[in-house]
């Protein structure tokens, strides 16, 4: 929204401010403005998510590596599932099956929610990371 003005209020400073050192502090003074705008809008994004990675709750805390804990498993029994497969391919791939239905199962808006929120926090991670803060 913010760039889309920017260039004609520039053009229109070209034209109000003859002074040359005005007409550029004008410039200047138009984009701070902006990237506070930006960065004040990206902080109220933000906000929530900070809130829920610091809360002292064990439960919130928890969930982010319980994630990961669910995803190190899935690729763990990706060992005993190539072994079956080995030994008994029909049983391996009614297993597969299962689970591709089981997963496919999942309605779509609760897939869509949980990645909003995994990348939400994962920026807001990163902002804090770039922030300085652990």
């Amino acid at each position: 929204m913010w760039q889309a003005l920017i260039a004609p209020v520039c053009a229109l400073l070209d034209k109000l401010i003859p002074d040359e050192k005005a007409r550029e502090a004008a410039k200047l003074l138009l984009v701070q403005q902006e990237g506070q705008q930006v960065l004040q809008e990206i902080q109220a994004q933000l906000s929530p998510i900070l809130a829920e990675a610091q809360s002292q709750d064990p439960w919130t805390s928890r969930a982010r590596p319980s994630f990961m804990y669910v995803i190190y498993v899935l690729l763990l029994a990706s060992l005993p599932m190539g072994v079956l497969f080995a030994f008994h391919p029909a049983v391996a791939a009614k297993v597969t099956e299962g689970f591709r239905l089981w997963l496919a199962a999942i309605p779509e808006p609760i897939i869509s929610l949980f990645g909003m929120g995994y990348l939400g926090y994962t920026g807001a991670r990163s902002f804090e990371k770039w922030k300085g803060r652990k």
